[in-house]
């Protein structure tokens, strides 16, 4: 056996060397009640699954339902294996796999946006270094005193990405992202 590829009792070992990693969005409708949650995320740690991003939240409180937005990754198998494992949790009344459905409408990808809370020095030169780069970021100052900023940044997760690698030298000292929200574009829901 390959010292590389240890069995770790997940899925993604099972995949052949070949076959490519992609990351994928799925945003899943379910039941606003006690447990569904635990059960969605139960399903991706018992079989070994990664989630980068999980968002949740009610959407229609009236019909008390849920979406539940993940992006994970793995082979176009092991993430198709997920989505028929999630159809089949009983609070679950729909997943769709927002990555595909843009692709199919022409698009590279759904519309996915991010919201990051960020805590940085505010001394000195670094001071100004800051708040000159978080205007070009479009982040907006929520929280200041003479020794620290907290910033509060939306965008795209690589926009994200981008402002926290450049901050960490002008003295970052927190970091709290939501994960990420998705919806594909055009008039159709999920």
């Amino acid at each position: 056996m390959n010292a590389q590829h240890k069995p770790t009792g997940s899925a993604y070992f099972i995949a052949k060397e070949t076959e490519q990693l992609e990351t994928r969005t799925l945003s899943v409708l379910v039941d606003n009640e006690p447990g569904v949650l635990a059960r969605v995320i139960g399903l991706f740690s018992g079989r070994g699954y990664n989630i980068e991003s999980l968002t949740v939240s009610e959407t229609e409180h009236e019909a008390h339902l849920s979406r539940i937005t993940i992006v994970t990754n793995g082979t176009a198998h092991v993430l198709e294996q997920i989505k028929h494992q999630l159809e089949r949790i009983v609070p679950v009344h729909r997943v769709v796999d927002l990555s595909i459905r843009a692709r199919e409408k022409g698009h590279e990808k759904p519309l996915e946006r991010e919201l990051a809370l960020l805590k940085v020095k505010g001394e000195g030169d670094h001071r100004v270094e800051a708040l000159r780069l978080a205007d070009a970021f479009r982040a907006q100052v929520i929280d200041a005193n003479t020794e620290h900023f907290i910033f509060e940044i939306t965008g795209r997760v690589s926009k994200i990405e981008q402002f926290i690698s450049i901050m960490r030298p002008l003295g970052l000292i927190e970091v709290c992202r939501t994960g990420v929200a998705a919806l594909n574009r055009g008039p159709d829901g999920m």
